[in-house]
């Protein structure tokens, strides 16, 4: 079966097709497998891509079909672009080896990677170079006429001009990526992870120079992660999560998958360790399922260490949010309950009951340790839940009433609409957001500037 396109990357296509305009600069959608989306077949099969110059002559590839551009020679050089984009959450500027000038920004749907702009369509070196070059590499089946009316195609880049270019890029990544923090934060976040680790890299790399055995991985250190974390330590647990990690990393280099087992291992028992005594066995292992799957999808250390400090982060966070409240193992029975249970019509009676309150006592005792009703927290539940669902999922409007416990879908539109200020449709209409798109004027302003 064919996969659609994400409407995240078909939003940031309305949006790019604006931005080729304004700019003048000739544009690409990638899907996370760093392939262009079929949406833009015809124009990546055009005389516009000015890859298909090194698909033909290097690789004697006459591309017909999208898959075809897998074989471009430069293909590792674009992806470990918008790899870099992604792990320093900034734009990147890069060139290939005929001199033409590449731009590229991540795509983000709940802080996951789906796609890259990459813009394009400038020349970085003199023309006279890259005529050479281009004459060259096609051995002389086109003539100088031919090469310079290719290469007039491509003006030469000013490098302040590109680098407004590649700013505004970065403005339409952020304005179509949905949910979650900015992709700037996390890279931010995982950029000082990576800092802290690699100055106890530096200091392993003195006490155990080339030549000399390893460090081994320390369990101990483990279990003082663990009664970091009984104890609410949340800082203390972090620096030794790093230490963990900087053992692990220095004493495996190259060995990617063997990080990642070990960290799948981590993973399992940190979210066994016993913070939230009102959470199910069930519940627990729901979560470390989870946990598990985010460390398989990720692709590098930097990810996997984030992931791990998210964990540590939401194992703190059970800890700390019950902490000074009169009820704790209460109200981490009925949080359980809720959280299980809110994707259908639950009553204050049956949540109470799972508490061991009477409903008029819970009901009072909610309001005061949580600073909100019982009704409004279910409400903000359902809505965050109808969220994920108009974006990531086909089903009509009624069906995800009815998967996120609202009585009928008029309820859910007008509730939805309180504490979003807009309707369920127009929601799924923009992608996730309620902001509109960057207009073409706005960006006339950008690349005039």
């Amino acid at each position: 079966m064919k996969e659609k396109t994400s409407p995240i990357l078909l939003r940031a296509l309305a949006l790019s097709s604006e931005y080729a305009q304004a700019t003048g600069t000739n544009i690409c959608i990638l899907d996370h497998n760093y392939l262009p989306i079929p949406e833009l077949s015809d124009e990546m099969l055009s005389e516009k891509n000015a890859c298909l110059f090194c698909l033909k002559y290097r690789k004697k590839i006459e591309a017909k079909r999208l898959r075809d551009l897998s074989a471009n020679p430069c293909r590792e050089m674009h992806i470990n672009a918008v790899r870099k984009s992604h792990n320093f959450g900034d734009s990147q500027i890069y060139q290939c080896p005929l001199g033409l000038i590449f731009w590229t920004s991540p795509i983000y749907l709940n802080d996951q990677f789906i796609g890259a702009l990459v813009g394009g369509g400038f020349l970085g070196i003199d023309k006279n170079e890259a005529f050479d070059k281009m004459h060259d590499l096609c051995e002389g089946a086109l003539n100088e006429t031919e090469l310079r009316q290719l290469l007039d195609r491509f003006p030469m880049g000013d490098s302040h001009k590109i680098k407004a270019l590649s700013e505004i890029m970065l403005i339409c990544a952020q304005s179509v990526s949905v949910g979650g923090e900015s992709f700037r934060s996390a890279a931010r976040r995982r950029l000082d992870q990576q800092s802290e680790i690699s100055a106890i890299i530096e200091n392993l790399k003195i006490q155990y120079p080339p030549g000399s055995p390893h460090p081994e991985y320390s369990m101990d250190k483990e279990q003082d992660l663990f009664e970091a974390l009984r104890q609410g330590k949340t800082e203390a647990g972090r620096r030794i999560l790093n230490d963990i990690l900087a053992v692990l990393f220095y004493a495996n280099p190259n060995q990617f998958r063997h990080v990642q087992y070990r960290a799948i291992e981590l993973a399992v028992l940190l979210s066994r360790v016993d913070t939230s005594p009102g959470f199910s066995a069930e519940t627990t292992l729901k979560t470390t399922k989870r946990y598990i799957k985010m460390i398989r999808e990720s692709n590098n250390i930097e990810e996997i260490t984030d992931v791990l400090h998210h964990i540590l982060d939401d194992l703190a966070g059970q800890i700390l949010s019950f902490q000074g409240i009169q009820h704790p193992s209460a109200l981490k029975k009925a949080e359980h309950y809720i959280l299980e249970n809110f994707t259908r019509k639950i009553s204050l009676e049956e949540i109470a009951k799972k508490s061991g309150f009477s409903s008029p006592y819970f009901s009072t005792m909610f309001k005061e340790e949580m600073g909100e009703n019982l009704s409004s927290y279910l409400n903000r539940l359902r809505v965050e839940k109808a969220k994920a669902l108009l974006t990531d999922t086909d089903l009509s409007l009624s069906n995800i009433a009815q998967n996120c416990g609202f009585e009928d879908q008029s309820w859910f539109s007008k509730i939805f609409k309180h504490y979003t200020g807009i309707s369920p449709g127009k929601y799924r209409n923009h992608g996730g957001r309620s902001a509109p798109l960057i207009s073409v004027k706005n960006l006339s302003s950008y690349a005039t500037a």
